[in-house]
């Protein structure tokens, strides 16, 4: 999958133009040689090349990553200088505005990823010339397609709020001036539609990694759920995962997020990237096949012996010392989570380790888990690190699990210890630590394990707003406003859209 997802990156744009040319009665556009979207989506190999296209998008959102963290008490922006980088900057410092280029564009991307599946939905049963195409596992197909469009609105109703919400077409210029914000709660039960029907026709198991499968969208309705509350609803569906014996956690916490502990027996769900491609656009800096907020990590500067594993970076996306401060000893999660420099420095002389001290914002700690190393780029190498997001984890999904037992309509807290308990016997390595909390205490615990097991995999800022936590654990937060970002001031002027309050 990490060779393919890339190849059409600009497909959609081009059937997009096609499709509006005008029909003229007595024209046809193969008289200048020119192919049109009745041309396309005839054989099963259209659609299987299609559907990769659909997946493209999903690399594009690498910016929610960082975000995730930043707008949390997890990191800070870091970078060279107070503008370095400025749309995550003014995250991170609470002084964000509807011209963000980083929320413009993440808009942008979530909606590319929706046109492209509404294409494939729009031709599902016959393509635009009226004809029917089928071939063997074709359901099974659009249960992906159904699972993506579910992904690029669950992006956009965490991070905006209401939106447009439409699967009846891609949307075209003419369309511009008619675009609505649906009420979240429309917004969520499409996606819980889009997802029950992905459930319905998926294969449990995929074989070309990266693939979605069954579980992964049933881990993500039930992510969905939580979102919503949807105590009951979540337990069930998570169940289906972890009665599957699908998955395990590792033992070693620190392989998953090596290169050799991609697709592992922990992944439920990772976002696919490749080095493969010698990328070297920056004017779309996240439009490679390569993961580009790797290099946003990277300590500034570094350098040392030839085996001296690491490669240098932009001091970005910073651990904050109250995060690491958050991990009690013997939780050997927090060095794989977060280096301190000048403790590795220290414990490994031979390197002969010389670097930048990050110049803005500067905390000492860094992203461990996406650290560029060397060896996992190619080309224009700030723009082509190999490194998947590990989005859906076996250990979050245990961890919903928990939650959603913990508070449901009937609580099952020895279910939700349980299942709680198994992540922390794996961050301890012993029985020593387990949770023997009960109903809100219980709950709590759960939230602040979430912390430890996913810091810097894009998850906090989400889910201290979930559980109305963020006001009294980020600095600068405003109740009422930042639970959402802002609309981006371009979405208000083309199409007239509503801005979110306080902004």
């Amino acid at each position: 999958m990490k060779n393919t997802y890339i190849k059409l990156a600009g497909l959609v744009l081009f059937i997009t133009v096609l499709g509006s040319c005008k029909k003229w009665v007595d024209y046809n556009p193969h008289d200048d040689f020119k192919v049109t979207d009745l041309d396309y989506l005839k054989s099963e190999s259209d659609y299987q090349t299609m559907i990769i296209s659909a997946y493209t998008p999903l690399q594009w959102l690498n910016q929610t990553v960082p975000i995730g963290d930043i707008a949390s008490e997890n990191s800070v922006a870091g970078g060279e200088t107070a503008s370095d980088i400025l749309p995550l900057q003014q995250i991170d410092d609470y002084t964000l505005t509807p011209v963000n280029s980083t929320l413009e564009d993440l808009w942008r991307v979530a909606y590319e990823g929706v046109n492209r599946v509404n294409y494939l939905t729009q031709n599902k049963d016959k393509n635009k010339a009226g004809e029917t195409v089928d071939f063997d596992g074709k359901e099974a197909l659009y249960g992906e397609v159904y699972f993506l469009r579910a992904y690029y609105y669950f992006n956009l109703v965490k991070m905006f709020g209401d939106v447009p919400l439409f699967t009846d077409k891609r949307l075209e210029l003419s369309d511009s001036r008619t675009l609505t914000r649906s009420p979240k709660a429309d917004v969520y039960t499409q996606i819980e539609l889009d997802l029950n029907n992905a459930i319905a026709v998926l294969p449990t198991t995929q074989a070309q990694k990266g693939r979605i499968t069954k579980y992964a969208a049933q881990a993500l309705l039930g992510k969905v759920y939580l979102y919503e509350n949807k105590f009951d609803e979540a337990s069930t569906v998570l169940e289906n995962v972890i009665t599957s014996n699908a998955f395990s956690l590792v033992s070693d916490f620190n392989s998953i997020f090596l290169a050799t502990g991609e697709n592992g027996p922990e992944s439920v769900f990772e976002i696919q990237y490749t080095n493969g491609s010698p990328y070297s656009n920056w004017g779309g800096q996240t439009r490679g096949q390569g993961n580009y907020s790797v290099q946003q990590n990277g300590i500034r500067g570094i350098s040392g012996s030839a085996d001296m594993p690491y490669a240098a970076g932009w001091s970005s996306n910073l651990p904050t010392k109250e995060l690491a401060n958050a991990y009690s000893a013997g939780d050997q999660r927090k060095d794989v989570t977060i280096m301190d420099i000048e403790a590795y420095k220290a414990a490994h002389p031979q390197y002969g380790l010389t670097y930048q001290v990050a110049p803005y914002k500067n905390t000492g700690l860094y992203n461990q888990k996406y650290l560029p190393r060397k060896g996992e780029t190619s080309g224009q190498v700030e723009l082509n690190y190999l490194n998947n997001f590990r989005t859906l984890r076996y250990a979050e999904v245990l961890l919903m699990a928990a939650e959603a037992n913990n508070r449901a309509s009937k609580p099952n807290d020895s279910k939700a210890q349980g299942y709680l308990n198994q992540v922390r016997r794996r961050a301890f390595g012993d029985d020593l630590h387990n949770i023997t909390a009960t109903g809100t205490s219980l709950k709590q615990a759960i939230w602040d394990e979430r912390r430890l097991e996913l810091a810097m995999e894009g998850d906090r800022f989400f889910d201290l707003v979930r559980t109305g936590q963020a006001a009294t654990k980020i600095t600068g937060f405003q109740a009422g406003k930042n639970e959402v970002f802002p609309i981006p001031q371009k979405e208000i002027d083309i199409s007239g859209l509503t801005q979110n309050p306080g902004y």
